[in-house]
């Protein structure tokens, strides 16, 4: 089926419009505007349902170029027969791709890989085929020892090593075992001995058992990151019921054969050292992405509703991005947002000098008409709105407003600021940056990265190329949902609106 029709049956969209939205789109044409600019052609889908086509579109290229190279690697090994290449062509999911592949992936030197060579693949053959004989085991494996295989043992240890390779690797084995893990397993966590955590930031975590499915997200991603700093140490539990029900439908000792034990042993040790693990890795993967698609989700929401703040116009704005030793910044910025003047106050300790320091903002407020004062919400701000709080008493009129500093600092010290305010040091230009964003919000925040504004909690832990992904199509979203006024926006404003960015 082609792929314009699959995305159209799993949408429930018309394929032209679908057919149309993927050549543009390949072309390199944005999301916004195919959104705004080509309604004629997509057939008037909006902005959700493009980026569902353009995620849909990556997805199943990813799936259909990843299916032909196994079929290229199976067929280079000579090995790809009709049904194989019938199952991997109606494959849906790339877990059932790699799951048809992993039989023929090459391998590092495994204990299985070993005993293939030593000549033990007739044996192993024999143990899965479960004769009903009364043959001495003894006589079918003499004949395979030799220097390489000293014992009889020794020739029945690496056949059972092939067959547990061979329960492990089987894709009607791993399939449903890892459906079952997912929907029945159970995640826990314990905390590592001696590792350390003074702020007990993992406690929840030490003793914690949940099943797989019930996980929500930020659960996911707090043990993720309690692992990787050493504080917990995270297993997933598959009960027997849900791998040996599965197991046994392929491969089941029979007792009348004189190798029944051989198979249930081979069983237990294919599931336990190699088929357990290896779902136990894919299951927290799939958790891992979904917690991550989830996350970025919501850091896209949060950076919505701070890029679509209403802007305060008419003002003229004294901002204040505080600090202790260093001193509070200060900068009065026009209703246009040109910078009038700065100074450096020091109202904290070490230097105390709060009086000289609200003398100073009550000049700056008379000589330049400032109405509202805005204040960074980072180190020291509880401090400077005390202060603020005794300097509006000294003049009517005026109001301050807590404003969120997050990437100032980063945005401070970039090209595009130092471009755009030459002359200011960079530790003033953070509270510029926080006087325009109580102005215009959006026209501000736009300058900066958006994985700088600090949207979220876990934002540091999730994928980082899909976060930038996600964040950018957000900004620009917002951009061209509000607008922008031609004669007084950015370049970095312009940049996001569609038809006129890069």
């Amino acid at each position: 089926m082609p792929i314009e029709q699959t995305i159209a049956q799993n949408l429930q969209l018309h394929p032209a419009s679908v057919k149309a939205t993927i050549a543009l789109l390949d072309e390199g044409q944005t999301v916004p505007f195919l959104a705004r600019y080509r309604k004629e052609v997509t057939g008037g889908l909006d902005e959700d349902q493009l980026r569902q086509v353009a995620a849909t579109v990556e997805r199943l290229r990813a799936l259909e170029g990843r299916r032909a190279a196994v079929l290229a690697t199976i067929e280079e090994q000579g090995k790809l027969t009709e049904e194989l290449r019938s199952q991997l062509l109606e494959a849906q999911t790339l877990a059932a791709v790699e799951d048809l592949y992993q039989p023929y992936r090459p391998k590092r030197r495994t204990r299985a890989g070993i005993a293939r060579e030593r000549g033990l693949q007739p044996l192993a053959d024999l143990i899965l085929e479960q004769p009903r004989t009364r043959t001495n085991p003894a006589a079918w494996a003499g004949p395979h020892v030799s220097d390489r295989v000293p014992t009889v043992e020794d020739a029945w240890a690496g056949a059972r090593d092939v067959v547990a390779e061979t329960v492990s690797d089987d894709p009607e084995v791993r399939g449903p075992v890892r459906e079952r893990a997912s929907r029945w397993g159970m995640i826990g966590s314990a905390r590592v001995p001696d590792a350390e955590d003074p702020r007990r930031v993992y406690e929840t975590y030490y003793e914690f058992e949940a099943r797989a499915d019930r996980l929500r997200p930020y659960q996911v991603l707090a043990l993720n990151r309690g692992e990787a700093e050493k504080v917990l140490r995270v297993s997933l539990e598959v009960a027997e019921r849900d791998w040996r029900a599965v197991v046994e439908r392929r491969y089941r000792p029979d007792s009348a054969s004189p190798l029944a034990t051989m198979l249930a042993d081979a069983i237990e040790d294919g599931v336990h050292r190699l088929l357990l693990p290896a779902i136990e890795r894919d299951v927290r993967r799939a958790l891992t992405e979904n917690a991550e698609e989830h996350a970025i989700g919501v850091f896209a929401a949060n950076l919505r509703s701070l890029l679509s703040q209403p802007p305060v116009s008419g003002h003229t704005v004294l901002g204040i991005d505080p600090g202790f030793r260093t001193g509070c910044k200060v900068a009065v910025v026009d209703p246009t947002g040109r910078v009038l003047e700065t100074a450096i106050i020091y109202p904290h300790a070490p230097q105390k000098r709060a009086q000289e320091a609200q003398a100073s903002l009550v000049r700056l407020i008379r000589r330049h008409g400032v109405s509202l004062l805005a204040i960074g919400n980072g180190t020291a701000s509880r401090e400077t709105e005390q202060l603020a709080a005794e300097v509006i008493r000294a003049v009517e009129g005026v109001k301050y407003v807590m404003v969120s500093e997050a990437g100032a600092s980063v945005y401070s010290a970039s090209p595009e600021a130092r471009a755009e305010m030459p002359d200011l040091d960079v530790t003033l230009r953070g509270a510029v940056s926080i006087a325009r964003r109580l102005q215009d919000p959006l026209a501000e925040l736009v300058k900066i990265d958006p994985k700088s504004i600090g949207v979220g909690m876990y934002q540091h832990d999730v994928d980082q190329k899909r976060l930038e992904e996600a964040l950018s199509a957000e900004v620009e979203t917002v951009v061209n949902r509000v607008g922008v006024d031609v004669n007084t926006a950015s370049a970095a404003l312009l940049e996001r609106v569609a038809g006129i960015g890069p």
